[in-house]
């Protein structure tokens, strides 16, 4: 029998408001008053600042740049003009011994330069870290970082932006009260634009495993295939992936995630099958209703009652669910930009430091990011089996791959 939707708003109502009251310390600065002091890398040519990663830290009043490390001479004087900084550097280490910076902003996109600038953050005293996605390239460097914040104290966050989105804790609150009853699975699809199948995977998938593990749980084994063409991949088919990810193959890839919780999560990327208006998302899939995600929208969460798998001759409308709860305005002013400008991040990044507990979006999340995003190549490399995880083998799955038999 299905929920009484008037029931389920009140109950989704009461979850949504604790839930909004958990994440109030990320929508106002900190109360201290000497401003957190800001050291931000990048590398023009190579990744640059990412998306903002820099230029965040200028819409918090309680913060201050200290210090920008950029090795391109002219990307150098660029940043320091657009950042109003005094001290630029050419090597972030030198800025990082130098000013001694409490948070590091680790900006490149590229993602082969990561594990070498947090490494240089956290033996600085870094308290914090703010890094562009993806994490790292392998999870030998995932293993490396984890280990030495939990040493160091240092909180490190990943920019996943939507994770820290507030309508993520009100959407699983509503999931919990049954508001589209028995979960069923987990659909991924990425853009799906020329980067389809392993680059789409690395640069956007990770957006969608992040949030995808958030509500599933731990992702314990996977089986995938990679196909290039009709064929599924071989080792003649693979090629460097862009922005220093690392090896990849094939156009197109499909791979299915046993998690903690029973509920399956499945990914799927085909070059050149997306549909660019429509982004990329996740849709959570019940026998009562779907829960659709797209990323960098708003709203974010949007909500169809009904058994999915059922045709009906009566219209069925989607309903927005905004931190307040399902069908509500969202009360939060500007969300959109708090979201997408990583203002809600970093005040995030800020809290964790101060109350010594994990960012929304931490390290350790990162890992678990990581391990699907690889468990993809360990499962293929063995004829698409499925494959437990935490992997075993920390490297890259691809290299020493040999499928002459």
């Amino acid at each position: 029998m299905s929920a009484d939707p008037a029931k389920m708003s009140r109950r989704v109502f009461v979850s949504s408001t604790a839930a909004a009251l958990a994440a109030a310390p990320a929508l106002a600065p900190a109360s201290d008053t000497k401003p957190r002091r800001i050291g931000v890398i990048g590398h023009t040519g190579q990744g640059n600042f990412g998306h903002g990663i820099d230029t965040v830290w200028l819409e918090l009043p309680e913060t201050k740049i200290v210090g920008v490390a950029d090795a391109n001479s002219q990307g150098r004087e660029q940043a320091k003009q657009r950042l109003g900084c005094e001290r630029a550097f050419s090597d972030y280490r030198e800025m990082i011994q130098q000013v001694q910076p409490e948070i590091v902003a680790v900006g490149p996109r590229y993602v082969d330069q990561h594990h070498a600038m947090i490494m240089a953050a956290i033996d600085g005293g870094a308290k914090g870290i703010y890094c562009e996605k993806p994490f790292c390239r392998t999870l030998q460097e995932a293993d490396q970082i984890v280990a030495a914040c939990q040493r160091s104290g240092t909180r490190l966050a990943i920019a996943h932006r939507n994770r820290y989105h507030p309508a993520l804790p009100v959407t699983q609150a509503a999931i919990k009260q049954g508001a589209i009853g028995k979960v069923l699975e987990i659909r991924c699809r990425g853009k799906e634009d020329t980067r389809g199948g392993g680059q789409d995977l690395w640069v956007l998938g990770t957006h969608l495993f992040n949030l995808a593990a958030y509500f599933a749980g731990t992702p314990t084994a996977c089986s995938a295939t990679y196909y290039a063409g009709d064929h599924p991949a071989t080792v003649a088919d693979v090629l460097p992936g862009s922005e220093g990810i690392g090896p990849i193959a094939g156009n197109r890839l499909h791979a299915r995630y046993d998690t903690q919780s029973g509920t399956p999560i499945f990914f799927d990327s085909i070059r050149g099958a997306g549909v660019a208006k429509a982004g990329f998302g996740i849709q959570i899939v019940g026998t009562e209703g779907v829960i659709d995600l797209r990323m960098d929208t708003e709203p974010l969460v949007h909500l169809l009652r009904g058994n999915p798998f059922q045709p009906t001759a009566i219209p069925r409308r989607w309903v927005n669910i905004s931190s307040a709860g399902i069908g509500k305005p969202e009360p939060i002013p500007d969300i959109k930009r708090l979201v997408s400008k990583h203002i809600l991040p970093a005040r995030d990044l800020i809290a964790s430091i101060d109350q010594a507990r994990q960012p929304l979006c931490s390290d350790t999340d990162g890992r678990v990011t990581l391990e699907m995003v690889h468990a993809t190549f360990a499962s293929h490399v063995q004829q698409g089996q499925r494959v437990s995880l935490p992997l075993v083998t920390r490297t890259h799955p691809f290299d020493g791959w040999n499928n002459s038999r």
